[in-house]
């Protein structure tokens, strides 16, 4: 009895892991043992005995349709929530992580993690803007742009919840410095005026966010004279006029500096006279590795998220295969019988039964991952960034996404007809004629 169920302990972990190298096997391993099979399959006699026997099974299965769509819609739901949850982190990740560049530069005070807990003195921007490295706009002036990130609470327009936002004040540098920030409708905001523009994604996330509109924030009247377009994370945004923000909300200090340098080279000239100036006690990076770094830690906490789920949705899937399966090599004991009656050998049989199995896998498989690009590729969500405020992104079906949920669709698909074929081929020929 000890014996025995120590040998299905090994079973067990040998199942899992095998299931999980069969995920993580790249694509050219996958073609490699799919070209093997098909070898195998055409070459040899137990293949073309093999071939023979899942054409039989296949073409029974109209007779079982019923207790084979268990197997087909349950594969189905597992890669569709599998599918949606990755294409979430990816979505943004995308968003946040593909914010920036290599030639624009991020200073914030040292030790700072985020923008929102930096603080840089006034007086330290002339030196920032003195340091070599840094480009210069058509006036001759250098491309240096002090901030500030105020979090307000503004309404969403789905559920008129308060919802926090991000405020960003920025000078008419900052335009040239973010070059990707395009006005889409209407215009700019005035110097020294309460007025606002508002990114894409903001308008389309909270209420009152209309060209035209007036809102109350920092218990003053803003009027939305535009409405921009970025492409990344400053879509979340709303800006305006930074003297105006710092006014407003009694800020004596900057929060962040954004500078434009010459090239990858400029980076790291200004990046080593920063270090090399002691009374610029000051963290430099590139934007484009700052926000992949905000982006990162939640983009692997949705992974492992939507991992834990999918496995959770497996077992249940895989338990379903299995009962099905049991139940239609059950159902085919006389079928299976005569077969190995007339020369088809144990391996044949088990190899039908599974390349049975394994088809209805992979049409859930399939099913499932047009479920989730349908729905939920280009879907709009928002989320918290590390500034405590929404960042509004779009899910992102991509096709390694897809091709991964057709291995889950698989290896579910492999350990859920196993079981059922070694029953198959050790079914014995005299009992199950005799039975049926």
């Amino acid at each position: 009895m000890k014996k025995q169920w120590l040998w299905n302990l090994l079973t067990i972990v040998l199942l899992v892991v095998g299931l999980a190298a069969w995920i993580m096997l790249p694509w050219q391993g996958v073609l490699a043992a799919a070209v093997l099979l098909a070898l195998w399959l055409l070459l040899t006699r137990s293949g073309r005995l093999a071939l023979a026997a899942t054409g039989i099974g296949i073409a029974s299965l109209p007779q079982r349709w019923g207790a084979s769509s268990v197997i087909v819609v349950g594969i189905a739901g597992v890669v569709a929530v599998l599918v949606a949850m990755l294409s979430m982190g990816r979505g943004f990740q995308a968003t946040v992580g593909g914010t920036g560049d290599e030639t624009t530069a991020i200073v914030l005070r040292g030790g700072s993690q985020a923008e929102t807990n930096s603080v840089i003195m006034r007086d330290q921007v002339p030196l920032v803007s003195s340091l070599p490295g840094i480009a210069r706009g058509a006036d001759g002036r250098p491309l240096v742009s002090p901030e500030l990130s105020q979090v307000v609470n503004l309404v969403s327009r789905e559920d008129g919840t308060d919802v926090n936002a991000q405020f960003r004040g920025v000078d008419d540098a900052g335009w040239q410095v973010h070059d990707k920030v395009k006005i889409v409708e209407g215009r700019k905001y005035g110097s020294g005026l309460r007025e606002i523009v508002v990114g894409q994604g903001a308008q389309k996330q909270f209420r009152d966010l209309d060209v035209g509109s007036t809102l109350t924030l920092g218990n003053q009247e803003w009027k939305v004279v535009g409405k921009f377009a970025s492409g990344d994370v400053h879509d979340s945004e709303i800006w305006t006029d930074a003297q105006t923000l710092a006014t407003t909300y009694n800020r004596g200090a900057w929060q962040l500096v954004s500078v434009r340098t010459e090239g990858k080279a400029g980076f790291e000239q200004f990046k080593a006279a920063m270090a090399a100036d002691p009374r610029l006690k000051l963290d430099v990076e590139t934007t484009k590795a700052y926000y992949a770094k905000q982006s990162g830690q939640l983009n692997q906490l949705l992974t492992i998220l939507g991992t834990v789920i999918g496995a959770i949705m497996a077992v249940g899937a895989v338990f379903g295969a299995l009962n099905t399966m049991y139940a239609a090599v059950a159902g085919r004991a006389r079928e299976i019988a005569t077969m190995r009656a007339i020369g088809f050998r144990g391996l044949p049989v088990v190899v039908a039964v599974m390349l049975e199995t394994m088809l209805l896998a992979l049409l859930g498989g399939l099913l499932g991952g047009l479920l989730a690009w349908l729905v939920f590729n280009g879907y709009s969500a928002s989320t918290m960034g590390s500034n405590f405020s929404a960042v509004v992104f779009q899910f992102k079906v991509t096709p390694e996404l897809l091709w991964s949920g057709l291995k889950w669709a698989l290896g579910i698909g492999l350990v859920g007809g196993l079981f059922p074929a070694l029953r198959a081929a050790r079914l014995p020929i005299t009992t199950a004629l005799r039975a049926l």
